[in-house]
């Protein structure tokens, strides 16, 4: 890669790295890393004229230790008044994220919003923040390889980097180490980077985090990834023809939600993708034959991630198609008899005190509209708790520190990342992702939209809009 010197007002940036195999606006991004001054406002002057996005760069002969000029203007920080009111631009951007309600957006580097909308919805869960603070920049395992320790980091740091900005945020470094681990989602097609599936990106990244984050200890693996995310399901295989059946156990990350013309509901598709049949060796009859699985989730995740299965191969176009059917799916999501019958035993008192603490809070609002006296109140706060204490300490909102949070099987919608078009190797990918404060963003890539609740169910399908593609839930626990 060239080494080239860029001169910008009285500054002079001596050794910038141009990645040839890269759109120039990706050196642009670079440059607003360094200056401060957007892509769209830098005019970059070289032999043969002005740089432009989509210039070929063989074409433009740049040699080593060329001297580059930039024009432009840096987003202006705006100095707070002596006295009087502090307006949010005064602010430092940390305390502007905190007032804006959210984080930043994400440049889009050349068809990356397959990887933008992945990490604005992986950077939802709180959890996984945290554990990537904790990981150590030299790494955690000796048998790690260096491209995952490396992915790690680079996700570490573009959390960061969103916590701490409103202004857009160029993720090259992540892009360039993603690419480096992945090659797939370096692919070029005339010169430019190709759109990748963004179901593809969220697994491969989840998984490098599954092998970073995993700290062995004397007793057992804690796997932090697996705790978030991992579901386990226990699967009857059953051939009738033989009558052979087995039971089976495994881990992923995600439901598939297969669609069909008889689908038209979530939990519907849900079930579909929890039965399948497949074609295995039989030992009793010496060859091959049809075996039909049956699957049960019997262990839960902190966050329930959901694939909507609308893409399949077409040889006819030699290319994925997609399937536009509207498949509505709810804010509220109970996923209790997908359950197996040990887990559904495991289930049953949480999800009574979870029935009785809605209850309670649904009776609190009443009364609050009534005229009954307070007192009657408390007696029944009382009655219920079977003690003289108030009830208020079993609000989700006053968790005592020493009891543990049970999952209860109903999960709560927090994220969704959506495809718009017809393939899943173009088109255009949005994460719509819930805040702390519960407001809803639409983040298209550098340009964070604040959306109603009541829409986001409405990206279900049947057109050529925005339709969901991934959903992920968070579980609504209760103190035990």
């Amino acid at each position: 890669m060239p080494t080239v010197s860029v001169k910008w007002q009285k500054e002079l940036y001596p050794a910038v790295e141009i990645d040839t195999t890269q759109p120039p606006y990706v050196f642009k991004c670079q440059l607003y890393d360094l200056t401060g001054v957007p892509p769209e406002r830098q005019k970059i002057v070289m032999k043969g004229g002005l740089l432009k996005d989509d210039s070929d760069w063989s074409k433009l002969g740049v040699k080593e230790g060329q001297k580059l000029m930039m024009m432009g203007t840096a987003d202006e920080i705006v100095k707070a008044p002596e006295k009087g009111p502090v307006f949010m631009e005064d602010l430092p951007e940390e305390e502007q994220v905190v007032a804006v309600g959210h984080s930043a957006g994400l440049f889009n580097l050349g068809n990356t919003c397959y990887m933008n909308s992945t990490m604005q919805c992986l950077h939802s869960v709180p959890e996984l923040k945290s554990a990537l603070i904790e990981y150590p920049q030299s790494g955690r395992s000796n048998d790690l390889d260096q491209s995952s320790h490396l992915l790690t980091v680079a996700t570490r740091d573009l959390f960061s980097e969103l916590d701490k900005n409103v202004k857009p945020v160029a993720p090259m470094q992540f892009w360039m180490v993603l690419r480096k681990k992945y090659p797939q989602f370096g692919q070029l097609h005339n010169g430019s980077f190709m759109q990748q599936d963004a179901e593809e990106c969220w697994t491969q990244i989840l998984y490098t985090l599954s092998q970073a984050l995993r700290s062995p200890n004397s007793s057992q693996i804690n796997d932090t990834v697996k705790a978030l995310f991992g579901i386990d399901l226990v699967s009857r295989v059953h051939c009738a023809e033989s009558g052979e059946e087995s039971l089976e156990t495994e881990s992923v990350y995600s439901l598939k939600c297969h669609i069909s013309h008889e689908v038209n509901h979530l939990h519907e598709g849900l079930k579909h993708g929890l039965k399948s049949e497949l074609e295995k060796a039989s030992p009793s009859l010496g060859r091959s034959a049809v075996y039909l699985k049956d699957s049960h989730i019997n262990g839960l995740p902190k966050y329930l991630t959901i694939q909507f299965v609308r893409f399949f191969w077409k040889r006819e176009s030699n290319q994925k198609a997609k399937i536009l059917r509207k498949v509505d799916y709810p804010l509220e999501l109970d996923i209790f008899d997908l359950c197996s019958d040990d887990l559904r035993k495991q289930l049953e008192v949480p999800r009574k005190m979870l029935r009785d603490e809605d209850g309670r809070k649904a009776g609190l609002k009443l009364k609050e509209k009534s005229s009954a006296p307070v007192d009657n109140d408390v007696k029944m706060s009382d009655a219920e708790n079977g003690s003289g204490e108030s009830s208020k300490a079993t609000s989700g909102e006053a968790v005592v520190s020493d009891k543990k949070a049970q999952l209860t099987g109903v999960y709560d919608l927090v994220a969704v990342l959506t495809h718009k078009g017809r393939s899943a190797d173009s088109g255009h990918y949005v994460a719509w992702v819930k805040q702390e404060n519960g407001k809803w963003i639409q983040f298209d890539d550098d340009n964070p939209i604040p959306q109603r609740e009541e829409d986001i169910t409405k990206l279900s399908g049947g057109g050529d809009w925005h339709m969901a593609y991934i959903c992920m839930y968070k579980a609504r626990t209760i103190p035990m």
